[in-house]
């Protein structure tokens, strides 16, 4: 057994190192498959201590998105109830469930992708029992027992730590409590029975979507800006300059010519040269997709080729999704990693000034629209 655990244990570890590279995923949607393990043990009047089994379970479901999923899980077999002072009696059973996942971490955090997740779990099935021969060959009052099999209701609430081994599997480890139908284990009281399952398993993913360049690895992380080509200088044509018509000198400004007022060069009267571009964005992402790409690399020529042009950044967010506080985070983390790539890019920090409005201002009529930093240089 032990020989076992150590060749899954390398087998797991090479998997890992295979697609230990840049992510080059979206964190969700995905489908995956579990296998888990553990033990369980039911609350009644008789010691729950001596009520230990082991059980084993299985699910497949989906992440929809980095913050909501779904599964269907079926465990069982073992069960065991017991009778003062000191009886106890076995059968079998399966519990099938459909379960609500929410990701805590994603959901309340300021990323879409953590190593480490904390799933809240809730769901509702059904439980069937069978093999229950040994309370039905015992003296004990059988007016509660059932025979050959018992259906009953199950509902679920738990907690799942998920740790992320690599893109393709993940190790979790499971607490949840179950209640079902009072006369589950041949016995009646005034309230449903629980049931306590401790799991840990792993699970398997598939069916990741290829991520953009905003989604890649980097895209999930703060500190991170994606990579900029070098800019290319645009020529920047010259409006001409009509040359101002002289007038004749009078008598009077001969006298006081050494008091005139310089005349403007052909530089001051030229207007300065400005720029706005708008940089748009999907639900969720903070960085600047490889289809917007080129409007930052037009802004940073810009302020390369014209180096006393300063720059406005102000990030938005759009009101129909989300929540204020949400929203808030995102605009401002979308400015943020604007600034963040002009610097990379060499322009000075006294050059730009960064704003975000959140959700509370709309630039756009289209909602969608209003996922955007306005960059304004002149």
């Amino acid at each position: 057994m032990k020989k076992i655990l150590i060749m899954a244990s390398l087998a797991i570890c090479l998997v890992c190192q295979m697609s230990a590279q840049e992510r080059d995923y979206k964190p969700a949607p995905y489908l995956f498959f579990g296998l888990q393990g553990g033990a369980q043990t039911t609350f009644t009047n008789y010691d729950m201590m001596k009520l230990i089994t082991p059980t084993a379970g299985v699910s497949f479901g989906a992440f929809f998105t980095p913050s909501v999923g779904a599964r269907l899980h079926v465990n069982g077999i073992w069960n065991k109830g017991g009778v003062k002072p000191d009886f106890t009696y076995d059968y079998k059973y399966v519990t099938t469930d459909v379960d609500l996942l929410l990701n805590l971490c994603t959901l309340f955090g300021r990323k879409d992708y953590y190593p480490v997740n904390l799933y809240l779990i809730g769901g509702i099935g059904l439980n069937y029992a069978w093999d229950n021969k040994d309370y039905l060959s015992s003296p004990y009052d059988q007016s509660f027992a059932w025979d050959d099999h018992r259906f009953s209701h199950n509902a679920r609430i738990g907690l799942m730590a998920d740790f992320n081994l690599c893109k393709n599997i993940s190790l979790n480890l499971e607490v949840s409590g179950n209640s079902l139908s009072d006369r589950y284990n041949s016995k009646a009281s005034s309230k449903d029975d629980w049931q306590l399952t401790a799991m840990a398993g792993l699970a398997f993913k598939f069916g990741f979507k290829k991520a953009s360049a905003q989604t890649a690895s980097a895209s999930y992380v703060e500190d991170e800006t994606p990579a900029i080509a070098p800019p290319v200088k645009e020529p920047v044509v010259e409006k001409p300059v009509e040359k101002p018509v002289e007038k004749p000198v009078t008598a009077q400004k001969a006298v006081d010519a050494t008091v005139e007022k310089p005349v403007e060069t052909a530089a001051k009267a030229v207007r300065s040269p400005e720029m706005q571009t708008e940089i748009f964005y999907e639900i969720r992402e903070t960085t600047v997709s490889k289809e917007e790409q080129a409007k930052l690399q037009k802004l940073i020529s810009f302020l390369k080729t014209n180096p006393n042009a300063k720059v406005s950044i102000v990030g938005y967010a759009d009101a129909g999704t989300g929540n204020s506080t949400i929203n808030t985070r995102f605009a401002k983390l979308r400015a943020e990693k604007v600034t963040k790539a002009l610097l990379n890019a060499g322009i000075n920090a006294n050059r730009i000034s960064t704003d975000s409005k959140g959700d509370k201002i709309q630039p756009f009529r289209d909602n969608d629209k209003n996922r955007v930093v306005i960059a304004v240089a002149k």
